[in-house]
């Protein structure tokens, strides 16, 4: 299935942390099933999901951190490289110093010219000559001693650096993986009591998302924030009897569904090929259906607003694959659709 890239799709763990649950079974009308699913399992997949949402803050904090360490050592790095061309520098001047001594015949022989020198001026000059040489050596020994100590020292700070970054990116790496199944554990688990539904053919109670508020300044938003959409309205293949009739959106299980606009759940079902399915009848006639959903958020005949969480994405009934299937309809009923592309972007929503 060739997938159509309409919007960047995040890493699976960033916003499938964003689904923390506070899974309590709501009270059923005719078309939930009182007591079906164990709450034991949703409340393990709650705390899985809030465990792997810290995970998630605790490795976007550790890789800011390591990406400050590998800042520090690469500027120590740079800083011993100007230091090592400096102490370069030093040792020969250390040569050529220690070279013009050798051929001076060093400072004894100039010595005994000054207890030979006729004259005082002769012996001061000599005197002179010898204090400068000694003044310029020792200048020349104190620069390249306190050179190589701050070089030995950077050297050493700059492995304990390396070392460093080396330890924390080990152990962000086992974060991350402890991160992927412990969503991945979360997500099948989620997926099992919705295949237990769509084989019973009735849904348990709906699981209530504790979403974060949002403010949204528009009266419609995409089924789901992050995306890449896969099937679309009107293709043909073995998987549909005609035509596909609706839009397909690519994204893991546990994906929060949400309520393109304001209005009522007409229906919530489990079984057939849809598995798992919300349907919703807005103002003015339409109608929009969310199908192979992992779990609903929403009772049948509850009000909803523009992007409301009302389910989870999953792969329930007919489906090849985790993604939310997306139709807008003219009545509750299949076969009345039309294109959901075309109509989500004549209320301002592009996909």
């Amino acid at each position: 299935m060739r997938l159509t890239r309409r919007r960047p799709l995040l890493v699976a763990v960033l916003f499938c942390a964003l689904a923390v649950l506070a899974a309590r079974p709501a009270d059923g009308d005719g078309s939930h099933a009182p007591g079906h699913g164990s709450p034991s399992v949703s409340a393990e997949v709650a705390r899985l999901y809030e465990e792997a949402a810290k995970a998630t803050e605790q490795y976007e904090a550790g890789r800011e951190e390591a990406e400050k360490q590998r800042d520090l050592a690469q500027r120590l790095e740079e800083r011993l490289d100007r230091e090592r061309q400096q102490a370069a520098v030093l040792r020969e001047d250390l040569g050529r110093i220690a070279s013009s001594q050798y051929r001076d015949g060093g400072g004894l022989p100039l010595t005994a010219h000054m207890l030979l020198a006729d004259d005082p001026e002769q012996l001061m000059r000599g005197q002179r000559v010898v204090q400068h040489v000694e003044v310029t050596l020792d200048q020349a020994l104190g620069r390249s001693e306190r050179a190589e100590a701050r070089l030995a020292r950077d050297e050493a700070k700059a492995a304990a650096a390396w070392k460093k970054l080396e330890q924390r990116n080990e152990e962000l790496a086992a974060l991350k993986q402890d991160i992927e199944g412990k969503l991945e554990s979360a997500r099948w688990k989620l997926q099992g009591e919705a295949d237990a539904s769509v084989a019973a053919g009735s849904c348990r109670g709906a699981v209530r998302l504790d979403q974060p508020p949002a403010q949204y300044t528009t009266s419609w938003v995409a089924p789901v924030e992050t995306y890449e959409l896969s099937a679309s309205y009107g293709s043909g293949g073995a998987r549909w009897a005609n035509r596909h009739t609706g839009q397909d959106f690519a994204v893991p299980i546990g994906t929060p569904v949400r309520a393109v606009g304001s209005g009522t759940v007409v229906r919530v079902s489990c079984g057939g090929a849809f598995g798992i399915e919300i349907v919703v009848e807005h103002p003015g006639g339409y109608y929009t259906q969310y199908a192979h959903l992992a779990a609903v958020a929403v009772d049948q005949g509850e009000r909803v607003s523009p992007g409301q969480w009302i389910g989870q994405s999953g792969t329930s009934g007919n489906s090849t694959g985790p993604h939310l299937h997306f139709e807008v309809r003219v009545t509750p009923e299949t076969g009345s659709s039309v294109d959901p592309v075309a109509w989500l972007a004549g209320r301002g929503v592009t996909l």
